[in-house]
């Protein structure tokens, strides 16, 4: 069983909240829009970091992390790329992309709402982790924590980070 952290959309921002709901995985995948390579690194350092950049990313870190990102891990098929849509709604040159990877996990993240569904005309399940980082829309910061297990993803949880604008005490 490998335990998953998975966040988006950092945009830069990390704090003790996030690093602490990561100690007990095995690896952590982001959705892009990290912000900074300083924050990848910090990821890095933690456990191992599977990573896609986003649309906010500069130089560093499209040099350092693909647009798209498909991977087994134990026997399940992922797919993570930024700009992803949902189930029903996803971009042509995407939409095509899952119908011929055939991915078990699709993962994007770019839309600050957090999702978890499945695709059943793709027979996948779809996952975004909304943001954890302090800039966008969204109001509650978020990541997502779940087991895969074989082909199996178990033991999903939405983690609340507290509100966007929250400062941390320190």
């Amino acid at each position: 069983m490998t335990n998953i952290g998975l966040l988006s959309d950092t945009h830069g921002y990390i704090d003790e909240r996030i690093i602490s709901h990561l100690e007990d995985c095995d690896e952590i995948w982001h959705a892009g829009d990290i912000g900074d390579i300083e924050l990848a690194q910090k990821l890095e350092s933690l456990k191992p970091l599977k990573a896609v950049y986003g649309n906010i990313d500069g130089t560093k870190l499209r040099m350092s992390f693909p647009e798209d990102l498909v991977f087994e891990c134990e026997k399940l098929k992922v797919f993570i790329t930024h700009i992803g849509g949902y189930p029903g709604n996803y971009p042509s040159k995407l939409k095509n992309k899952i119908q011929e990877l055939k991915p078990d996990l699709f993962i994007c993240g770019h839309s600050h709402i957090l999702k978890v569904m499945p695709d059943k005309i793709n027979k996948l399940l779809h996952m975004n982790p909304g943001a954890a980082g302090k800039h966008g829309f969204h109001k509650i910061r978020t990541l997502l924590k779940f087991s895969v297990n074989g082909k199996k993803i178990e033991n999903v949880r939405v983690v609340e980070l507290g509100q966007r604008g929250e400062i941390e005490n320190v």
